[in-house]
């Protein structure tokens, strides 16, 4: 049996029964067939691809029309989760017509479901209504922000001090306000988010933020894919990485050792295919 498409509204029964949320990134049509194999609720098309996928140093030197492209191989791949993709730096800043018409581009070229902004400040805000009153569902997020990140002292935490702790909320309360469904904190310390979340009335997706109504987790982190160390709020449920490169190193092997290819992996052929091509090489002139 086919599941259904995951909607905003069965979001939202998720939401009220208790029951947790399940998000992960994908990038292109292998990780978002593994996004809907494994039956997660919503997929994040995360401007992290800019890094994992694309090698850019950072979120913010992913270009929309590169987003686009990775949005497009993931809406091939899913058809239960809801698919969410990231507005990059750059593609919203300049006008409210501005971020909507970047969001139109995702809904009608990509088949976006919903778009996700960064940030809680008045022009920000002003951004989430306006999509929103175009018809196209937005999710937030605050705490820490890779996109402003700079401006935050960098990749750390945030809300650990009590003047931290307020910024976040008053920020989350305002992403709520202007219209998101559904908003994603980054590292912000589990307490701070426990008491923040019942005065929000959406669901909260934590990254590095605790138990919250939901979670979510770039995929290659989470399967070992990237190199380095991995973020404090990252848990490894397998060693991809490695296991890939044993993979290629095993081949690099058995080609060089002339294992590879055996006579299981070819094509059989009648003699006289391979007497053709012999009579015509051996007539062929000096």
């Amino acid at each position: 049996m086919t599941a259904r498409p995951v909607t905003l509204r069965r979001l939202g029964e998720l939401y009220a029964a208790g029951e947790p949320i399940v998000m992960v990134t994908a990038y292109d049509f292998v990780s978002g067939r593994v996004a809907e194999r494994a039956g997660v609720d919503m997929v994040l098309v995360g401007d992290s691809g800019a890094q994992v996928v694309l090698g850019h140093p950072d979120t913010t030197s992913v270009t929309l029309d590169e987003m686009l492209t990775l949005a497009r191989a993931v809406r091939r791949a899913v058809t239960t989760p809801l698919v969410v993709c990231d507005l990059p730096f750059g593609s919203t800043e300049l006008s409210d017509e501005h971020a909507v018409a970047t969001a139109v581009r995702f809904v009608n070229e990509a088949g976006a479901d919903a778009v996700k902004l960064e940030g809680a400040n008045p022009a920000r805000l002003s951004r989430i209504r306006a999509i929103v009153a175009a018809g196209i569902p937005v999710v937030g997020h605050v705490g820490l922000t890779p996109q402003t990140a700079t401006a935050l002292g960098g990749l750390r935490a945030q809300g650990r001090t009590a003047d931290g702790a307020l910024r976040v909320a008053h920020d989350a309360v305002a992403v709520a306000e202007a219209g998101a469904f559904a908003l994603v904190i980054e590292a912000v310390p589990a307490a701070v988010v426990a008491e923040l979340r019942p005065g929000l009335r959406i669901p909260v997706i934590g990254i590095g933020a605790g138990p919250a109504d939901g979670q979510v987790l770039v995929q290659h982190d989470l399967l070992g894919m990237t190199e380095g160390k991995a973020a404090a709020f990252v848990k490894r449920y397998a060693a991809l990485g490695d296991e890939m490169v044993a993979g290629v190193e095993e081949y690099a092997r058995e080609v060089r050792t002339g294992a590879f290819p055996g006579p299981e992996h070819g094509y059989p052929a009648g003699e006289d295919a391979a007497a053709a091509v012999r009579a015509y090489i051996a007539d062929l002139p000096d």
